[in-house]
């Protein structure tokens, strides 16, 4: 088990640095770059950001040459590539995110000031998700077929084939527009600080009530059918009919036999559910409720150019997310000690 670990582990280091590499690279030939959106923000606020006809942008020409190489050095492209993204790797391997080019922080902050908001939907999500669609499933699974089953079925992939974005939007025009039962934006409101303990947690809840409903409508689909397929395997095999001709009841049959074995694949991914929750951002949720998250931070670096952000996170979110496919790899041992990586 140690050297499995231990080869995962060191797997991991290369994998690393391929992504950063293959993204550093392809941002090389990015058209407008940091410099070029600097001086195109430059040369909007010189002619007035009102007036958009008071300016034209025209790229680097009639630019002081001795003022761009100084704005080049300020972002550090006064340097070769190769020389560039060997400082990065010597950052990244301190775990030095770097500053952003334009916000004038620390990604590592950013992140940190962003999570609230990612961390309220993820949860949010995940455990209702889990705690909806995993007894939802093993209903299924015990009465397959069933007018139940049928019905369910339906309703649950209905809900998957619906976009998150396309029913926030009908949220937000029904119960939020039209009927006005609950907010438009924020995931609190404008006197929350001045609201009791309880009045903060409803003022919460009804903040967050829309946003959860999209995303969380569409995840019940995968969680519930994939535990209703589990347990109908397990159902079939002969140590069920064994149990059954023991005289054991349903009951017994189902959650002391069955249950264990039926959500191997569920708890193995666990691991990977849970901290997703935290890290995983809802660009399009985040944008049309104007909750201001990692998903729209990612989006607007993106857009921005702000580079330092864009791999920062990439390197940050990489590195989670191996880190916890080795856990939920792990997990298989722990759940089913038939499994043996030797």
């Amino acid at each position: 088990m140690a050297n499995y670990i231990l080869k995962r582990l060191l797997l991991m280091i290369p994998t690393l640095f391929g992504v950063l590499l293959v993204t550093f690279a392809v941002i090389q030939f990015v058209p407008g770059g940091p410099v070029q959106q600097y001086l195109a923000e430059s040369t909007a606020i010189v002619g007035g950001a009102s007036d958009s006809s008071a300016f034209t942008y025209r790229g680097e020409k009639g630019i002081d040459p001795k003022r761009l190489n100084e704005i080049k050095a300020l972002y550090g492209f006064d340097k070769p590539a190769p020389e560039r993204f060997w400082l990065m790797l010597k950052q990244f391997a301190q775990f030095d995110l770097g500053n952003s080019f334009f916000q004038n922080k620390p990604v590592s902050q950013l992140v940190i000031e962003k999570l609230p908001v990612s961390i309220s939907l993820g949860l949010w999500t995940f455990f209702l998700s889990y705690l909806v669609a995993v007894p939802l499933g093993v209903a299924k699974a015990v009465r397959a077929g069933s007018r139940f089953d049928l019905t369910t079925t339906i309703l649950v992939l209905v809900g998957y084939a619906i976009p998150g974005f396309v029913l926030g939007i009908f949220l937000l025009v029904v119960f939020g527009g039209q009927l006005q039962w609950f907010p438009l934006r924020g995931l609190t409101s404008s006197n929350w600080a001045e609201l009791s303990l309880l009045g903060k947690v409803v003022d919460y809840l009804w903040h967050i009530a829309m946003p959860i409903t999209a995303m969380v409508l569409g995840s019940f689909a995968v969680t519930a059918m994939l535990t209703k397929n589990s347990f109908l395997e397990e159902i079939r095999k002969q140590y069920v009919l064994t149990a059954r001709a023991k005289g054991l009841s349903e009951q017994k049959v189902l959650y002391k036999h069955i249950f264990r074995n039926a959500l191997i694949p569920l708890v193995t991914g666990f691991p990977a559910a849970f901290i997703g929750a935290f890290f995983t951002g809802a660009l399009l949720i985040e944008t049309l409720f104007s909750l201001d998250g990692l998903g729209l931070l990612s989006y607007e670096s993106v857009i921005r150019r702000d580079y330092p952000v864009v791999l920062g996170t990439l390197y940050l979110f990489t590195l989670i997310g191996l880190v916890t496919k080795l856990i939920s790899d792990l997990c298989y041992v722990w759940v089913d000690p038939r499994v043996k990586f030797d």
